[in-house]
């Protein structure tokens, strides 16, 4: 399943699809990082890092497509979740510098990174203290330490799954997309794309990851206000304009408070899966802001 980065089939073709490619794994810091990656091999990759819970088949396979249409794109797990090995550090900062770690395991100098929920506290963290390494960021459906309503995450996550597993209904539904009409369409959608893939998936969460991954969300939410200036990159800011998970007032507090920073107009009838409801647009705004 998984193929070293230096072998002859990585230096093959990309594969035209998120859902063909192939699982590969690299040694961090003594630990197996699972990945998959995708598009041109040349260029400055873009990395991207997961929400909450989160494994490699929780990416849209239209937004990872699509951005690997112009761009390297490498997904992976975080320490200790999915195929990866390891303990799961239970603060932002930790995942940061797994984060990092894991960058320069395969050997990059220079990356962007597109950051989802609690993948975009990954990357403030590592946007602020990796100056060098981290070209351009993109932040959806995320906040700043200490944002409005982040501490309560973790609480909002486990009455949606323990609802889900009483409703048979995948708690995403709730937890990313409004409860309107074009919302539930748009879940229903999503979900259906993320079953694309039949073939070598991969592992869901296990429970001490998860609790793990909570602790540092809620720490995050509690943390003194972040300085915000400290980070230099230009940053795309992204989300719906009703976001229940982390509220979409925080990212309009990035936008402000970022130096450098370019707001997508809020989606209209969306939540904290936006970037997901409006995958052909978001897309299209991304390509053109990563564009050198």
């Amino acid at each position: 399943m998984n193929t070293p980065r230096n072998s002859p089939a990585h230096s093959a073709s990309s594969p035209a699809s998120y859902q063909n490619a192939t699982t590969r794994s690299v040694s961090v810091g003594g630990d197996e990082f699972a990945y998959r990656e995708l598009g041109p091999e040349d260029g400055v990759p873009l990395i991207l890092l997961v929400h909450l819970a989160g494994v490699l088949d929780n990416w849209d396979p239209r937004v990872v497509d699509g951005l690997a249409a112009q761009r390297r794109v490498i997904a992976f797990d975080n320490r200790g979740v999915g195929a990866s090995g390891g303990t799961t550090p239970d603060t932002i900062e930790g995942m940061a510098r797994d984060a990092v770690q894991f960058i320069r395991a395969l050997g990059f100098d220079q990356v962007d990174l597109l950051g989802l929920s609690m993948g975009g506290f990954v990357a403030q963290v590592v946007a602020a203290e990796e100056p060098r390494l981290i070209r351009k960021v993109i932040l959806a459906g995320t906040g700043p330490a200490g944002g409005d309503g982040i501490d309560k995450v973790p609480a909002l996550t486990i009455q949606a799954t323990l609802k889900g597993a009483l409703t048979r209904q995948d708690p995403k539904l709730s937890l990313f997309f409004t409860d309107t009409a074009d919302g539930r369409r748009a879940g229903r959608d999503f979900l259906a794309r993320l079953e694309e893939r039949t073939h070598q998936r991969d592992k869901d969460i296990a429970l001490p990851s998860l609790r793990a991954q909570l602790k540092a969300v809620k720490r995050w939410g509690r943390q003194a206000p972040s300085d915000l200036s400290a980070i230099r990159q230009p940053v795309l800011v992204a989300n719906g304009e009703n976001d229940r998970m982390v509220p979409s007032r925080n990212t309009l507090d990035l936008a402000a408070r970022l130096p450098h920073s370019e707001l997508v107009p809020l989606y209209p009838d969306a939540g904290h899966g936006g970037i997901f409801q409006y995958h052909d647009d978001f897309v299209a705004r991304a390509l053109e802001f990563l564009a050198p």
